[in-house]
């Protein structure tokens, strides 16, 4: 929570935090990258990642809504339900509202198979939205 509020409203510049190079904060690289990324872009920062994420799962249930088979929309919706959960555990984590656990945040936190698994359920997400006018696969 130190971190995050001494951010202030823009931050104290890329690579210019103090608790994260210092090593006030454990796992700066994995679990508690929020943080780090608060310290440095500040509030105004986190807005603009937070709309990005928001972005980010309204066009993926997007993708659920124009499915054309219900296995399409349950993919979508089942990867999308995922990424909405990573992101609120590990948000939550960071801010000391939830228990700390090693839930990393999609697509920032540091680490090579959870990485891998999230551009495998993006892939699937962009198939089920590419083949959204046929019905049979070829």
């Amino acid at each position: 929570m130190i971190t995050v509020g001494s951010g202030q409203f823009f931050g104290k510049g890329f690579l210019s935090g103090t608790q994260g190079p210092l090593k006030f904060l454990p796992e700066r690289h994995t679990d508690f990258i929020f943080p780090i990324f608060a310290e440095e872009w500040g509030f105004f920062g986190c807005l603009v990642l937070l709309s990005l994420y928001l972005i980010f799962f309204i066009r993926n249930f997007k993708v659920a809504t124009i499915a054309k088979d219900s296995f399409g929309n349950l993919l979508s919706i089942g990867f999308t339900t995922i990424f909405i959960f990573y992101f609120f555990i590990n948000i939550g984590m960071t801010l000391g509202i939830m228990p700390v656990v090693g839930i990393p945040l999609p697509f920032m936190s540091y680490g090579g198979t959870t990485l891998l698994a999230n551009f495998i359920g993006i892939a699937l997400i962009i198939n089920v939205r590419m083949r959204r006018f046929e019905l049979f696969y070829p």
